[in-house]
């Protein structure tokens, strides 16, 4: 009986062995796509920035608040929609692992497309040093006032809604912790 015993747990221990593991994202880049005018690619790394080849499959992104299946081969998914002018592009991945956002602006000129990464910290900081200097100095509130009008028109106009704006700065707090 010991050994019927010993031999089902050894087989239930190998059988833990034997099945893959599942492949998660959990940190990703954009970039420019080589391959099509102005168009994205989303590119999985791992967190030194090197890209994880090994990521092959369909996986789920929320793109600007639409939802998206993007084929990863090689690490690397392409975004088939064309950006016709500057904007933000909200990613955010969600797997067993958690949540996994980035804000970009993808500054387009001409043809070339050139995304820079907008840290959560930068979305907190503008606002609270407006704030700041208005309250230190009481001749600063109007053009303190008239600068985050323009800071808000210019988020508004370039597609960074209030919304999209509070979840970056949500998901970077919880990234913290």
């Amino acid at each position: 009986m010991k050994k019927i015993l010993f031999v089902v747990a050894l087989i239930l221990f190998a059988a833990d062995f034997a099945f893959a593991d599942t492949i998660a994202i959990k940190h990703f880049d954009v970039k420019e796509n080589p391959f099509a005018d102005s168009e994205v690619a989303i590119v999985a790394t791992d967190s030194l920035g090197n890209v994880q080849e090994n990521v092959d499959g369909v996986f789920a992104f929320t793109i600007n608040g639409f939802e998206e299946q993007l084929q990863f081969q090689k690490g690397t998914a392409f975004y088939r929609h064309k950006l016709d002018k500057s904007a933000f592009f909200y990613v955010k991945h969600i797997n067993d692992a958690g949540t996994h956002s980035a804000l970009y602006y993808i500054y387009k000129s001409s043809n070339k497309l050139k995304p820079i990464h907008i840290s959560w910290m930068l979305l907190v900081i503008i606002p609270l040093a407006l704030v700041l200097l208005g309250y230190m100095f009481k001749r600063f509130i109007i053009i303190a006032i008239v600068i985050f009008l323009i800071f808000i028109y210019f988020n508004h106009h370039n597609g960074l809604s209030v919304p999209t704006f509070f979840e970056s700065i949500f998901d970077g707090l919880k990234g913290m912790f």
